[in-house]
């Protein structure tokens, strides 16, 4: 059963409108939740929405029931017995939630979970609600509960010390039968079990089966990042830009050759919609330069690719990142071929206006195949103005999309020097990144836009082209 948590409708007037909104899509794949308070007035606002499932929960832990809500142990089970029983009236779904389980005595735990399920609760939920609990502890948990309850047993692990992911499987294999997640991990504090790492975990590692369509996992990560504002780590599992990223010579060589070497077969970057990244640094090896200059149909002799690798090195044990502009400026000069590539666009004035009663404003002269243009755009933010005009400029002639996009502060101060890193991809899905350093981020930004395009346009006019077998956007 796939439950969408939509909102807590009484917490604000927002809340109630995105759980009513919600509701009325007809999504006929999940059941839409909205979770209440043992409170009358809270599973109203849930059923006037319109909701499959109400959830709701009340502190069973002495220390909560004591300092947050005041109630005695016998109080809190006649509320939360009231309360299921409101729902059931209601005609929908109910599922009960024991907020600080992990931290309730288990005799009283196992006796309210008792009492609600005698009055029709459908699901009875497992929070830990303060992340203090083990994997082991938490199987124990699960167990003791289940010799109770027939009805599914449903967990929900906060990250506090990085386990929700861990105590949800093994809530799992003691026999919970629901998981709740959410994208990214977002929640309270270090947040909640990752809807990714938890299902990728049960496919991959148990075998077990879930609707989840996981090829989409990579997709709405960002979708959420973007939409939240909140940056997931390079590193983060499964969805993060490193996931499947490869720089050490050995790992590079091996999924060249033969993927599973290091990306084992229960779960590649294409199973959840990221990709395999060959970075460029110290450690990396001669396969992996090679692979990523074929992939931008550039063939260098042994000696050249001997020459090309020790100069990438020597980029990298100065702390740069090396991007695929400055592998290819490298292997240009190895092999004499500088001179034979014209910039397609160069810049001549940049120029950007903002304020708090204008619109961010970007206009840009540029030459661009030999012809002047001069362009202007908006933007939410003079960066985004001044990209979106480079975009507008090229046209039709040259389809390319900004594909990544970062910025890092290189010094302090007010004056801070940032390096921008841009990746972007032509209509064949090939992929250039490049970066430039400034103190001015909006001037930074378009230069390393201009570089990435030069060169990926260089690469789509070689009279010989061949594709990658995998997307190349070394970091």
């Amino acid at each position: 059963m796939n439950v969408i948590e939509a909102g807590f409708p009484s917490a604000s007037e927002g809340d109630m409108a995105a759980t009513q909104r919600i509701t009325e899509l007809g999504l006929s794949t999940a059941l839409v939740c909205g979770l209440a308070r043992v409170v009358k007035e809270d599973i109203d606002a849930c059923l006037n929405c319109g909701v499959d499932m109400v959830h709701v929960f009340v502190p069973t832990s002495d220390v909560q029931r004591i300092h947050t809500i005041r109630k005695s142990r016998e109080e809190v089970s006649e509320m939360a017995v009231d309360a299921v029983e409101q729902v059931k009236d209601a005609g929908v779904k109910c599922m009960f939630s024991a907020m600080d389980a992990t931290r309730t005595e288990l005799s009283y735990l196992k006796e309210i979970f008792s009492l609600v399920e005698s009055v029709g609760c459908d699901v009875i939920n497992v929070p830990d609600t303060v992340g203090v609990i083990v994997p082991s502890e938490m199987y124990k948990l699960i167990k003791e509960i289940s010799s109770v309850v027939q009805i599914p047993i449903d967990v929900h692990c906060h990250d506090d010390f990085g386990l929700a992911a861990a105590n949800s499987l093994a809530a799992c294999e003691a026999g919970a039968s629901q998981v709740q997640v959410t994208v990214n991990g977002l929640g309270e504090r270090a947040g909640n079990a990752d809807i990714a790492q938890v299902v990728m975990s049960l496919r991959s590692m148990y075998e077990a089966k879930t609707s989840i369509k996981t090829e989409l996992l990579f997709e709405v990560s960002k979708l959420v990042e973007e939409y939240t504002g909140v940056k997931m780590p390079i590193t983060m599992p499964i969805v993060g830009y490193n996931a499947f990223a490869h720089e050490s010579g050995i790992h590079a060589q091996g999924v060249i050759i033969e993927s599973e070497t290091f990306e084992p077969g229960i779960m590649t970057p294409e199973i959840v919609g990221n990709r395999r990244r060959i970075v460029l640094g110290k450690h990396t090896g001669r396969h992996a330069v090679e692979e990523v200059l074929n992939g931008m149909d550039i063939h260098p002799s042994e000696e050249q690719l001997t020459e090309i690798l020790s100069r990438v090195k020597k980029i990298a044990d100065k702390g740069k990142r090396v991007t695929d502009s400055d592998l290819l400026a490298v292997a240009e000069t190895v092999m004499g071929q500088a001179s034979e590539r014209d910039n397609v666009i160069r810049l001549k004035e940049v120029s950007v206006m903002t304020g708090n009663l204008i619109t961010p404003t970007a206009a840009i002269k540029a030459v661009i195949d030999d012809q002047e243009q001069l362009a202007a755009h908006t933007g939410v933010g003079t960066v985004d103005a001044a990209l979106k005009t480079l975009e507008s400029m090229l046209g039709e002639r040259f389809k390319v999309r900004i594909k990544d996009f970062r910025i890092d502060a290189i010094s302090g101060g007010s004056d801070a020097l940032a390096e921008v890193m841009i990746g972007v991809e032509d209509e064949r899905g090939r992929v250039i990144t490049a970066s430039a350093a400034r103190e001015d981020i909006v001037m930074a930004s378009v230069e390393a836009f201009v570089v990435a395009i030069n060169h990926l346009l260089s690469i789509g006019r070689r009279k010989t082209p061949t594709e990658s077998t995998h997307t190349v956007t070394p970091t």
